[in-house]
């Protein structure tokens, strides 16, 4: 019997991924593996394969036996079943009708000048600074924070305090540790969205706070919309720059041709990889994919990083390039009816940050060697501690 391959891969550089998942993909997009936890689930690499799972409504979070169900990893985010296995295809389309407003591509775009504007203002602070200065905290973080302080009703004060139990949460060693900062992550912001029934605004928490869901899926909801809505864009603008400054071709390109924005954007989604530990699904009854049964039960990982790297979808996959024609749209919002509502608000805040920053330090570098930089391996999210550059 062929022994499993064990996840993590070795990864190498951080702003690729691992050679594993093309080598897997060659011989079989659907292949089971061993996973961190040593338990066993397919692992989806192929583009096909996974929209095709991303569009079965029989491939959920949930699971019948969750005590006893696969995990992907000891992470409370993503790596063991998540819901009501009964209730679940409730209370998703439940949100996505309570939230879909909120999030809709009119509504953030109407927040577009907002957005430039808080990108020029925290341009000027790292101008008046001077270099080096760390981009990923002076930049990549507060964007996105004040942006989701504003859109979902959160005192920006409080910044220290969610950040740094948003970091506890994506803790891929300390299962106790990142679990007690996500339940203090529901009682701080489901305390918002208390105090947003007494006064409301024009914001989500007192969409919220107005909704006949359940308290503990109001809680859940407010949590999950704090954390998301801003960790995975921190690192999708660190990880941007890096390959526009790895790639300075491209970069002139950008600075030559500003049109070049939203099709810069969409291929930082395609090709930026912060984390390869892969989207967690489960059969809920025996289905096929890729020519290959799936079990009720099996556990599923969608490596969407491997999908929008599949040759059969992009020419050279790997390279970083942003006059693509986008034929074959990314992975990296889900697809179909997991398609991600933050997608707008992250197409947003992208475009406004690669439509200034380069245009404003055009002789943007790294201060320190690229080889020097460091990886968060010990996190779901993953992304770097730092990102020194200069001008």
């Amino acid at each position: 019997m062929t022994e499993l391959r064990q996840l993590p891969f070795d990864r190498g550089d951080a702003l690729d991924i691992s050679p594993d998942f093309g080598e897997l993909r060659a011989e079989r997009p659907v292949t089971k593996v061993r996973t961190r936890t040593g338990d066993e689930a397919w692992l989806i690499t192929g583009y096909d394969e996974i929209r095709q799972v991303f569009a079965d409504d029989r491939f959920v979070r949930s699971h019948p036996t969750p005590e006893s169900a696969p995990r992907l990893s000891k992470s409370v985010l993503l790596g063991g079943p998540n819901g009501d296995y009964a209730g679940e295809a409730a209370a998703h389309q439940g949100m996505r009708r309570l939230l879909a407003p909120a999030f809709s591509a009119r509504r953030m775009r109407s927040l577009s000048d907002r957005i430039t504007m808080l990108v020029g203002d925290l341009l000027d602070r790292m101008a008046e600074k001077g270099p080096p200065v760390d981009l990923h905290e002076e930049f990549s973080v507060p964007l996105p924070i004040q942006v989701i302080c504003e859109l979902l009703g959160v005192p920006y004060e409080d910044h220290d305090l969610f950040r740094s139990l948003a970091d506890a949460m994506s803790d891929l060693e300390d299962a106790e540790s990142a679990a007690a900062a996500q339940a203090e992550m529901r009682a701080y912001s489901y305390s918002i969205v208390q105090a947003k029934r007494e006064n409301p605004a024009e914001d989500v928490y007192s969409d919220l706070a107005a909704s006949d869901l359940p308290e503990d899926e109001i809680a859940r909801m407010a949590g999950g919309l704090l954390f998301a809505g801003h960790e995975t864009t921190v690192n999708q603008i660190d990880y941007g720059v890096l390959l526009f400054l790895r790639n300075p071709a491209q970069r002139d390109a950008l600075l030559r041709d500003p049109s070049l924005v939203p099709a810069a954007v969409e291929e930082i989604m395609r090709v930026a990889a912060p984390s390869e530990h892969g989207i967690l699904r489960y059969a809920r009854e025996d289905a096929e994919v890729g020519g290959v049964t799936i079990r009720a039960g099996d556990a599923l990982m969608l490596a969407t990083v491997a999908a929008n790297r599949d040759e059969r979808a992009f020419p050279e996959p790997e390279r970083f390039d942003i006059t693509r024609d986008g034929t074959e749209p990314h992975v990296g919002f889900g697809y179909a009816i997991h398609y991600c509502l933050g997608a707008s608000l992250a197409r947003v805040e992208l475009e406004a940050v690669f439509g200034s920053l380069f245009q404003r330090f055009p002789t943007l570098r790294l201060a320190v060697p690229y080889e020097r930089l460091t990886p968060r391996a010990d996190r779901i999210t993953g992304g770097f501690v730092e990102v020194p550059v200069a001008w």
